[in-house]
């Protein structure tokens, strides 16, 4: 069977249709049948249903096992009563695009896609695009029709049937405060399927997960989320081994907004993601979000600038109140040589100056100015100031308007606490408006990245973590935060930037554990569009010369991405490019040394690189440094302390 080729068969019991990537290593099939019997599903009148198979046609395993599809929206039931109507010959997708920051500059994509089209016994048509890309499989509902009248989704029936043996690594939906939620909970470590959800709010995206023989490896997420619909999640359990697709709960941004998504008809919604392959390289490497969304809406992006941040919060977090000590910090990034300077919340009511002195201040050390918001809005009561600007259309429209006139160049906005559609069109509403002013946009207390960076390249990081500010919140944080650096390339940061604001050296109220070559590693190993450092100027001024000028020149915009080790939990080890340098970074996630054999792949090219590595030193506050010679297709050892970790360069030997 050719990949791609477009499979049709009936029998008086089910009919189906299936869809081949081009290296025929995916395959999403879809059926009309009755599976009463199989998992939680109920005896009656066929339902549509999906599954996805990994691996060359001989040995394809199903790793998402048949899985229901369809909608129930009001007035229009697309559950029940199906009937097939057409399908579309297949179509082959071949498409590159650039993106300004993310794993790599140059992105391509390749898949095979049909469209089937269903009716109701109304006459109301139902369509669904399934597409097989090399590495993953994905698919989206499309209802047509037209009018004035707006149609409310009641529930959407998807789900993703696991293999009973397989191992996850998810975390818990937050439950909603008046900090939450946001993405900030700790990741469950490798867990049965099944397992409930300790907060019993459901699982968030993205889900990683493994076969049991560990020959397949999966991640399941959505992509290209827009304002006419709600962010999801999984459901709380999975009968049969069957995760659901979950609204937002009620009581999410103060009680605003309704959980049940509306549109006018025609209504596209989201892509259900499978990132899939036989490593986590495919899933480390993988840009299947971004493939999946909308193009850039911005013509010309040439004024939006990635880069390295000072910032004062952390290490004294009144001090945005303060126009001395803001100084201080546009002085640590010109030293540093780092591009922007962040001023944290409560930035209007500072004393000591104010906001132009130090605008002024940074214009005259060349250091651009991003300046903090709140979101809110009704849709939270968080006091910190400012509050109130971006809500409102007319009022946001003025605020990025007034930061251009200053010349501020980005804004960090903070506290969404909501997935539900209205707070989702706020998201977007942002960003477009701050892309018409020509201002970066970082998101803060906010829900995961769905591709909006390709979309909207202003974006330049979202947090969707539970970072480094924990130290000070959160008496759990030192213990658990070496396993979460361990998992979160796998999981969090596979899916877009993540502002998790790293490499603390000083203790703040729960002291480190990790080591100071761990902490320099999360500068590689987490990728954002802003790197946000943590720590105050003291302990970066006064770093040995080597790990401070890695800090100096270490980039933040990439070429290219590999994964080289790791496993998640335990640790890892990834490699990106800028230009003709790789950087290397690993972590420890263990509290035992860990010994390492790490192999230069083929992704370095030939000839010889010169090597200089910053690892763990005699202790965990001091490292060590090594330059040597290596080879593609060699490899060299590293040893890492408890929590430990190492970054590297390597160029071309001249």
């Amino acid at each position: 069977m050719s990949a791609g080729l477009f499979l049709v068969s009936s029998t008086a019991r089910a009919e189906s249709w299936a869809v081949t990537s081009p290296n025929g290593e995916v395959r999403i099939s879809v059926r009309l049948a009755d599976l009463g019997g199989t998992a939680d599903y109920p005896k009656q009148p066929p339902r549509l249903y999906y599954r996805v198979e990994q691996g060359r046609e001989a040995s394809r395993a199903a790793v998402i096992g048949d899985s229901p599809l369809g909608l129930e929206i009001a007035g229009l039931d697309l559950l029940d009563g199906l009937r097939f109507q057409s399908a579309s010959e297949p179509r082959p997708i071949e498409a590159s695009y650039e993106m300004v920051r993310g794993k790599r500059r140059q992105c391509h994509n390749r898949a095979n896609e049909v469209t089937l089209a269903f009716r109701n016994p109304a006459g109301q048509a139902l369509e669904i695009d399934l597409r097989a890309y090399d590495d993953g499989a994905a698919f989206r509902y499309r209802v047509p029709g037209g009018g004035d009248a707006a149609r409310t989704l009641n529930a959407e029936a998807t789900g993703f049937a696991l293999p009973a043996d397989a191992r996850l690594w998810l975390a818990p939906s937050d439950k909603a405060t008046t900090y939450s939620p946001a993405y900030e909970t700790y990741y469950e470590n490798e867990i049965p399927v099944g397992t409930a959800s300790p907060t019993g709010k459901g699982w968030s995206f993205p889900v990683l997960f493994r076969t049991g023989d560990s020959q397949h490896w999966g991640l399941i997420t959505e992509a290209n989320l827009g304002d006419n619909y709600c962010g999801t999640r999984l459901s709380s359990t999975a009968p049969g081994g069957v995760y659901r697709i979950a609204l937002p709960d009620p009581e999410e941004g103060h009680g605003t907004g309704s959980v049940n998504p509306t549109s006018k008809l025609p209504w596209g919604m989201p892509w259900r993601v499978i990132i899939l392959g036989s490593s986590l390289a495919n899933i480390v490497e993988s840009t299947l979000v971004t493939d999946l969304s909308e193009p850039s809406q911005i013509q010309d992006p040439g004024w939006i600038h990635p880069g390295r941040v000072a910032w004062s919060w952390w290490s004294d977090p009144p001090s945005p109140q303060d126009g001395a000590k803001q100084k201080q910090f546009v002085d640590l990034a010109a030293e540093m040589g780092w591009e922007y300077v962040l001023v944290d919340a409560n930035w209007d009511i500072m004393d000591n100056g104010n906001i132009h002195d130090v605008i002024r201040y940074a214009k005259s050390k060349g250091i651009g100015v991003l300046l903090w918001y709140n979101s809110g809005g009704p849709h939270n009561v968080v006091t910190e100031k400012p509050r109130g600007t971006l809500s409102a259309p007319e009022l946001r429209r003025f605020e990025f308007e007034l930061l251009r006139k200053w010349g501020v160049k980005g804004v960090k906005v903070d506290f969404f606490q909501s997935d539900k559609q209205n707070v989702i069109g706020l998201y977007q509403a942002i960003l477009r408006d701050a892309a018409a002013a020509g201002i970066l946009v970082d998101f803060h207390g906010c829900t995961l990245p769905r591709g909006w960076s390709r979309t909207w390249p202003n974006l330049m990081s979202m947090e969707a973590v539970r970072g480094e500010e924990c130290y000070i919140f959160d008496a759990q944080y030192p213990e658990r935060a070496p396993v979460q650096n361990a998992i979160l390339p796998f999981t969090r940061n596979t899916v877009g930037p993540m502002d998790y604001t790293p490499v603390g050296f000083s203790d703040n109220r729960y002291p480190h554990r990790t080591t100071w070559a761990h902490e320099l590693a999360l500068s590689v190993l987490f990728e954002t569009g802003l790197l946000h450092f943590t720590d105050k100027a003291e302990a970066y001024l006064t770093l040995p010369d080597a790990p401070k000028q890695f800090l100096k020149n270490v980039p933040v915009t990439w070429d290219d991405t590999r994964f080289v080790a790791g496993y998640p939990g335990q640790f890892a080890i990834l490699a990106r490019r800028k230009g003709d340098t790789w950087y290397l970074a690993g972590v420890n996630g263990g509290q035992g040394p860990r010994e390492e054999r790490v192999r230069l792949g083929s992704w370095l090219g030939t000839g010889t690189y010169e090597m200089e590595r910053i690892g763990d030193g005699a202790d965990g506050r001091s490292f060590s440094t090594e330059t040597q010679p290596v080879v593609a297709g060699r490899e060299f050892v590293v040893n890492l302390h408890p929590f430990g970790g190492f970054v590297a360069t390597l160029k071309p030997a001249r």
